[in-house]
């Protein structure tokens, strides 16, 4: 598998568990750290048994993956900065289209990615920013089978009493920006419908 690949699977993937952050009983008082932490126990015990039966069941990872991404991953924040200044010009319906859509691709993208997650890759760093402020970036570091180490940053906001996950850096490059700069030039080229029109398409052909 390309090195480069697995590292975004693996970034999604991490995400992923930072994602469970995001439960309604997080409260303020609960550092992002310990959040991150604990979730990703909880991501090892869904996982426990699986993941042959993930590996050969596409269908039944990507129920697990949504599971854990679906209700938790602050989904409307992450599509507003990715459209960026598009998000003024579309209407109500193409922005929560665009959000489904976006979410989709990432599922449908990066599902298989948890597969390959164990605990002991996981090491936290620090965090930066006040997290009375209500956004803070925790650094971690994952290191791969072959024993490189991958700085990943999560970034993190406090939204309606929980902490989420809108963003992830891998090795300084940040999701969200890669996103932006890339659908920045779709929506010139195809037009802000057009963009969603291609992205469900992509989805109805994976079955995600």
């Amino acid at each position: 598998m390309n090195l480069d690949m697995m590292r975004m699977k693996l970034a999604v993937a991490m995400l992923a568990i930072g994602a469970l952050a995001a439960d309604a009983s997080a409260t303020p008082e609960r550092s992002p750290e310990q959040v991150i932490r604990d979730a990703s126990e909880l991501t090892m015990q869904a996982l426990e048994g699986r993941r042959d039966e993930l590996r050969r069941d596409r269908d039944a990872l990507f129920a697990l993956v949504d599971e854990v991404l679906l209700p938790r991953w602050d989904r409307q924040a992450t599509g507003q900065a990715v459209m960026g200044r598009y998000w003024r010009e579309a209407t109500p319906q193409q922005r929560e289209a665009f959000i489904q859509a976006l979410y989709r691709k990432l599922l449908d993208s990066y599902g298989e990615g948890i597969l390959q997650y164990d605990a002991s890759q996981l090491r936290i760093t620090g965090t930066r920013g006040n997290p009375e402020s209500g956004q803070v970036l925790v650094d971690s570091e994952v290191r791969l089978e072959d024993g490189t180490p991958v700085p990943i940053s999560y970034r993190m906001r406090l939204h309606q009493g929980s902490w989420k996950v809108f963003d992830v850096i891998v090795e300084g490059i940040s999701y969200l920006t890669t996103y932006r700069n890339q659908y920045a030039n779709e929506f010139r080229a195809k037009g802000i419908q057009g963009v969603i029109d291609e992205l469900e398409a992509g989805a109805r052909r994976s079955g995600s």
